[in-house]
C-alpha cells in the first residue's frame, strides 16, 4: 500500500507539461496568424506602391513614429490626460447607474416613473449632446467626464434592469419559501443571478467610453489621445496620427480584458470546476 501511494503522489514528468503546453501554443498561433498576416501587409503594402507611401506609412515607420512619442513623454501627457477622463466618468456611471438598475428591475412603481425618460434618452446619441454638454459645461475636464458618463450610463443602467426582471422566479419562489428577508433575498438571490448580464452592459460601456471620449477630444481639448490624432492629421504627421490609433486600440484592448479577468472573478461560482 505504501508502495501504492507513493507511486500515485509521483509529480507528472516534463513529457506531460511538454504535451500540454504545446497545444496552447498551437491555438496562440492560430488566433493570432491573421494579426500577423495584418501587420506583414502593412510593411510590405507602402513599400511596393500599391498604397501611397505619403497616407499610408509602412508599418515600421509608425512604430518609431510611437516610440519617439513615448520617449519625449508626448504619448504619457496625452494618454495619461484620456485615460483619467475614461475613467472617472466610467466610475461614476457604475456607481450610478448599477443601484439605480437594480430598483427599477425590482419595484415596478420605480420602473414605471423612470421607464418614459429613459425611452426618450436610450435613443440619443451621445455625441449629438456634445455640444450641449460644452455650452452648459465649457470645454474644460468637466464637459468630457460628463459626456463619458452619459454614454457609459444606458448600457450597464438597461442591461442591470433587464438582467434584475430575467432572473429564474423559480429561485426567487425557492428563496422565498425559506423565509428569506427582503434584504437577504436581494443580496443573496438577485444580485448575483444578475451579475453575467450586469458586466455584459459594463463591457459594453468600457468601450463605449473610449470611443465618445476620443471624438469628444477631437472636437475641443489641448491634450488627449483624440486631440494628437487630430493635430497629426492637421500638421501632416501621419505616423504620429497611426500610432494614435494604435494607442487607442491597445487601450481598448487592455480595458475589455481587464473587465473580462473581472467578470470571471465576480461570476467564479459559475465556472466550471477542472
Amino acid at each position: 500500500m505504501v508502495t501504492l501511494d507513493k507511486t500515485i503522489q509521483q509529480p507528472s514528468s516534463p513529457q506531460g507539461r511538454k504535451g500540454t503546453a504545446f497545444p496552447s501554443l498551437v491555438k496562440i498561433f492560430k488566433q493570432s496568424i491573421i494579426l500577423i498576416l495584418f501587420f506583414i501587409g502593412w510593411e510590405i503594402l507602402p513599400k511596393t506602391g500599391f498604397v501611397d507611401k505619403a497616407f499610408f506609412p509602412a508599418f515600421s515607420e509608425v512604430v518609431v513614429a510611437w516610440w519617439n512619442l513615448l520617449v519625449s513623454g508626448s504619448l504619457w501627457e496625452h494618454f495619461s490626460a484620456s485615460i483619467l477622463r475614461s475613467v472617472a466618468g466610467f466610475a461614476l456611471a457604475i456607481v450610478i447607474a448599477i443601484p439605480l438598475g437594480l430598483l427599477i428591475g425590482w419595484y415596478p412603481t420605480i420602473s414605471d416613473l423612470f421607464n418614459p425618460i429613459l425611452e426618450v434618452f436610450r435613443n440619443t446619441a451621445a455625441l449629438a449632446l456634445l455640444p450641449v454638454f460644452i455650452l452648459f459645461l465649457g470645454i474644460g475636464e468637466t464637459s468630457k467626464i460628463a459626456i463619458v458618463l452619459f454614454a457609459c450610463t444606458f448600457p450597464i443602467l438597461l442591461n442591470t434592469i433587464a438582467a434584475v426582471k430575467n432572473v429564474d422566479p423559480l429561485l426567487i419562489k425557492s428563496a422565498r419559501s425559506m423565509n428569506i428577508p427582503p434584504f437577504k433575498l436581494f443580496y443573496k438571490v438577485i444580485l448575483p443571478a444578475s451579475v453575467p448580464m450586469i458586466f455584459t452592459g459594463v463591457r459594453m460601456a468600457g468601450a463605449s467610453a473610449i470611443l465618445v471620449l476620443i471624438a469628444a477630444e477631437m472636437v475641443g481639448a489641448k491634450a488627449g489621445l483624440g486631440y494628437l490624432i487630430t493635430y497629426s492629421q492637421y500638421n501632416f504627421l501621419i505616423p504620429e496620427m497611426y500610432a494614435g490609433i494604435i494607442t487607442i486600440s491597445l487601450l481598448g484592448l487592455g480595458i475589455n480584458y481587464g473587465l473580462l479577468a473581472l467578470e470571471r472573478y465576480f461570476t467564479r461560482w459559475q465556472q466550471p470546476l477542472r
